[in-house]
């Protein structure tokens, strides 16, 4: 049986040219580095790998998220923060002749990065823009988001910066740019021509050929690495894309959510932070007896039951990051094989305790 996690004879960050890394959650949490991180990252530079870093955030100017890096010690330019206002900028301006008027609605880093493109920023239907760009911005206001719809609907071409539809704030879950746009699209009746965020592969493809801009060679897929926390944006969007994705456990994802994952949120590795960069992936097996292994540990499904091993007498508990990937794996084979009646979710089978 073919391993559905892949395996490295060498660490990840001599395997792999580029790194395309998801930031909260995996880099930092709010104003927090994330443990690890930063010292992961130098070492897998130094090896050879170029590092961008990805990020559905909007409103944040490159500049303000590089000087948030550097403050952990690591060696960051601007031009290495993709975030979805570069991509949805650069992605208007293939759709549109240079000088075109585009309605933006974002913050000062969307505006910004739409000028850069030789494009014309503006804010009123009235404009006649060509196209709209939608982003999020704490302070944007019902009249901006009725000037977008009355833009869309006079036939301006309707790009959004990314569709999550909720937003962490301090206080709690706030409505996110996706929210906003599903507003729009229910006066309009428009879906949007594309979104720059994840989990659309669009950045992923962009980091590429922004590392080509700053004269580097144009690095193969194959060569690249999709890095997140989130199953449903970094993984999905590596997955849309055609790139190998590895999911950290530092940011929203735990093991059961991996367990449970159905194929198109299915990383290609496994690590519990940054540290498995610079390490080997081992290879996740079969045998006959329908026992999956991960060096030591094991997994295996019997009679509607998890059961796991690390292999060194400690079982029934997930406390190894090898165990979480023989757990993966056999319930995703268990899933696959259609053993989960109608919904291919893994909820009918008990799972381990986390350690």
């Amino acid at each position: 049986m073919i391993p559905m996690l892949k395996s490295t004879d060498r660490p990840i960050a001599a395997t792999y040219r580029l790194a395309l890394l998801d930031l909260d959650g995996v880099v930092y949490r709010g104003k927090n580095p994330v443990e690890y991180a930063a010292d992961s990252i130098r070492k897998a530079e130094a090896m050879g790998m170029t590092v961008e870093y990805t990020t559905n955030n909007s409103s944040r100017f490159q500049q303000v998220v590089a000087d948030q890096l550097k403050g952990f010690g690591l060696t960051v330019e601007p031009h290495q923060i993709i975030t979805s206002s570069v991509v949805a900028a650069r992605m208007v301006a293939r759709f549109v002749p240079k000088g075109s008027k585009v309605l933006v609605l974002g913050a000062d880093h969307l505006r910004q990065e739409v000028e850069r493109q030789g494009l014309v920023a503006v804010e009123q239907a009235e404009d006649n823009p060509v196209a709209v760009i939608q982003g999020w911005y704490p302070q944007m206001t019902w009249q901006q988001m009725a000037e977008v719809s009355y833009a869309v609907e006079r036939g301006a071409k309707y790009f959004v910066t990314n569709r999550d539809l909720t937003i962490p704030r301090e206080l709690g879950i706030a409505p996110g740019c996706g929210s906003m746009i599903r507003a729009v699209i229910n006066a309009t009746g428009v879906e949007p021509i594309a979104s720059a965020g994840k989990p659309e592969s669009a950045m992923y493809d962009e980091a590429r050929l922004l590392v080509a801009d700053e004269g580097e060679d144009l690095v193969a897929k194959e060569d690249c690495l999709a890095i997140g926390d989130r199953l449903d944006t970094d993984i999905e969007a590596g997955n849309r894309g055609g790139y190998d994705s590895l999911a950290v456990l530092t940011g929203v994802t735990n093991p059961r959510e991996l367990m449970l994952a159905p194929a198109h949120l299915r990383p290609s590795y496994i690590v519990l932070d940054l540290r498995g960069l610079l390490e080997p992936q081992p290879a996740v097996t079969c045998d006959g007896d329908g026992v999956w292994h991960c060096r030591q540990a094991t997994a295996t499904i019997t009679n509607g039951r998890l059961a796991v091993s690390d292999g060194t007498g400690t079982t029934g508990v997930i406390n190894d990051i090898d165990v979480v990937r023989a757990a993966c794996a056999a319930m995703w084979a268990y899933s696959d094989a259609g053993d989960v009646v109608s919904r291919n979710d893994g909820s009918g089978v008990e799972l381990p305790r986390f350690a």
